[in-house]
């Protein structure tokens, strides 16, 4: 492919990408779900202008990285604890469930240990983009709901890098066994000293920082570096990249130059995360979707509603009254972003074979774009329970009054145009007989 074909490629993806983001954006839907289908538009599974996913996947791996750096630079410690005790609660109780679910379900279907804690961690993660896009859109995002699902989001996110380190001490040469408790250990344990060192002192100053944040053209710049060195030590480490980039994420949070840094980092991000979403889309096979269309959808209804159930009952069960239990729960009933990345972490150390991948992909990408829609029918199924349903009928015209009545009135000037074309053809019919018979006569 010469330059010239490249730069039509890449002119013609971004923007197929913006316009689904833009017409998800109209439809009051996050731009990351128009993201998504913009990579089945353009995978093999549509226009089949994108069929190797290695073309961006070095971007993509990138994008998540920059993810979890922001994370870390947004991150508000301070805030975050005073609700901490329902956010590590909270998050202890999703990962518990799900983990105890799929472990259930590995007794019945002789599912292996480790694919049954891979799929334990992916349940237990929600979508910190979609959750908070949802409740921005609900006027949610700064009250008390906002507040405890934000800090479980960041708790979860949090939780990722102890995930990351599990599966691939799963994935090691002699399975899971004592000594590999030591590096994760000490990596965890780092990780709450560093995050109660930076929540207990004033603002830091980072190095060279005078030169830096002054200069438009090298802030950012020294941004990817700080994130892409802290990445590259966590592996020569032996941990993950996505470890180090979410310490140098914190890092720069806690900076006095924090919001300078964010601002200018922010649209590389922006970037990079849409090629992450739609390296996801990519994976989405329509025609295996197609096929095997009775198990997706069983398994996107399992994790929905069990997902939701879940993470009310935890709610509750921490003392949280029932109305904002419901709405966090229903909030954070999605499979997260991050899980897109356990399961190609699994993936790559053996834990899943491809079907598998797939199917796991699948259900994910589902629930992120059926997301925005369950919060409005679970709302709305709220809602109607007080005043009892009595009939299917009944059922319809709560959860959908405006659409019933939109459907009511186009059948009715159905009906009402049918009567009219069955009259004037009975009409210009009783004519041409009578014409018929004067002729004939």
């Amino acid at each position: 492919m010469d330059v010239h074909h490249e730069i039509t490629f890449i002119a013609l993806v971004v923007g197929i990408a913006l316009m689904c983001g833009l017409a998800l954006a109209r439809l009051k839907q996050p731009a990351i779900v128009g993201y998504i289908l913009a990579g089945v538009v353009l995978g093999p599974s549509g226009l089949g202008l994108v069929e190797d996913r290695a073309q961006i996947s070095l971007l993509a791996e990138l994008g998540v990285l920059m993810l979890l750096f922001l994370i870390g630079m947004e991150l508000s410690l301070r805030a975050f604890k005073t609700v901490w005790r329902i956010a590590l609660l909270g998050t202890g109780l999703q990962i518990g469930g799900a983990l105890a679910a799929m472990l259930l379900f590995s007794l019945v279907l002789e599912w292996p240990l480790e694919l049954a804690m891979l799929l334990g961690f992916v349940v237990a993660l929600s979508s910190t983009a979609v959750a908070i896009k949802m409740l921005d859109d609900i006027d949610e995002l700064r009250s008390e709901v906002g507040r405890r699902a934000v800090a479980i989001l960041i708790a979860q996110d949090l939780a990722v890098v102890p995930m990351i380190l599990v599966l691939n001490a799963m994935a090691s040469e002699g399975g899971f066994g004592v000594i590999d408790l030591l590096p994760m250990a000490v990596a965890v344990g780092f990780l709450v000293i560093f995050v109660r060192y930076l929540s207990r002192r004033e603002r830091i100053h980072l190095p060279f920082s005078r030169w830096i944040v002054h200069d438009h053209d090298l802030t950012p710049l020294a941004a990817l570096a700080w994130c892409f060195a802290a990445a590259a030590i966590s592996g020569l480490l032996g941990l993950s990249a996505a470890y180090g980039a979410f310490l140098a994420g914190l890092l720069i949070g806690s900076s006095t130059e924090r919001q300078t840094i964010i601002a200018a980092t922010r649209p590389i991000q922006s970037v990079l995360l849409m090629v992450f979403f739609l390296s996801i889309g990519l994976l989405l096979d329509l025609a295996y979707i197609w096929d095997n269309l009775t198990s997706v959808l069983v398994l996107l209804l399992i994790v929905t509603l069990g997902k939701t159930a879940m993470n009310v009952g935890a709610l509750r069960l921490l003392g949280e009254p029932w109305p904002r239990a419901f709405l966090t729960g229903v909030v954070l009933g999605q499979v997260g972003e991050f899980s897109f990345i356990l399961a190609a972490l699994g993936l790559g150390n053996g834990l899943i074979d491809p079907d598998g991948h797939r199917l796991v992909v699948t259900v994910i990408a589902l629930s992120l774009v059926i997301s925005p829609l369950w919060l409005d029918v679970a709302r709305r199924l709220h809602d109607m329970a007080a005043g009892g349903i009595s009939s299917l009928n009944g059922l319809l015209k709560g959860l959908y009054p405006d659409e019933t009545q939109v459907l009511r009135e186009t059948a009715g000037e159905a009906a009402r145009g049918s009567a009219r074309l069955g009259t004037i053809i009975r009409r210009w019919y009783g004519k041409l007989r009578g014409k018929l018979s004067g002729d004939a006569s």
